[in-house]
């Protein structure tokens, strides 16, 4: 199933004819309890055994790209890293590296360790804005298409923050990956 995750309509090819302003957005389902519990297990109870099959189902809910692609994570704050030993996102997006043949770069780096959840739309809105920044010691490949990758879509505001700034570096071909739309 993919929906628009921000107008929530049927969206079967990510480009949602109501939100234009957003990239091709590919979604794996709404945050229902099974695909909630299983991010909510890999994130906060360490499960990181379920990156792979949590890879898998994006896998299958992503189009073939032509060309080069290149996953871009969304960058996880520091403390949530420390807290659960890892960056889940970087994980998730490292292993559907494997499966699709893509590199996984972390172009976006986090300046700003703001902490969203609980928080309502418009402090998330404010502290997306400037929570991050392309990392200026990699090149822009003008050729390749950037999918940036989040385990969930609430606000939006972490992705619509995150094309930002790659549209700001210049990037032309964005696409993105979510697997769950909170509703």
């Amino acid at each position: 199933m993919n929906i628009c995750p921000n107008c929530k309509a049927k969206n079967p090819t990510g480009n949602c004819p109501n939100c234009q302003d957003l990239p091709p957005t590919y979604v794996v389902d709404q945050r229902s309890e099974l695909i909630g519990n299983l991010i909510h297990d890999f994130k906060y109870h360490s499960v990181r055994a379920l990156a792979s099959p949590l890879a898998e189902v994006l896998d299958q809910t992503l189009p073939a790209f032509d060309g080069k692609v290149a996953i871009v994570p969304l960058p996880t704050t520091s403390s949530h890293i420390r807290a659960r030993g890892f960056d889940h996102t970087l994980l998730l997006a490292r292993k559907l590296s494997r499966l699709r043949n893509y590199q996984t770069i972390k172009l976006l780096s986090r300046v700003k360790n703001t902490v969203q959840v609980g928080s309502d739309r418009s402090t998330r809105l404010s502290q997306a804005s400037s929570a991050y920044e392309i990392n200026p010691r990699l090149k822009i490949d003008g050729a390749t298409t950037y999918l940036l990758l989040d385990d969930v879509w609430t606000t939006g505001a972490s992705i619509r923050a995150a094309i930002q700034k790659l549209k700001d570096a210049g990037i032309k071909k964005i696409a993105v990956a979510i697997l769950a739309v909170s509703v």
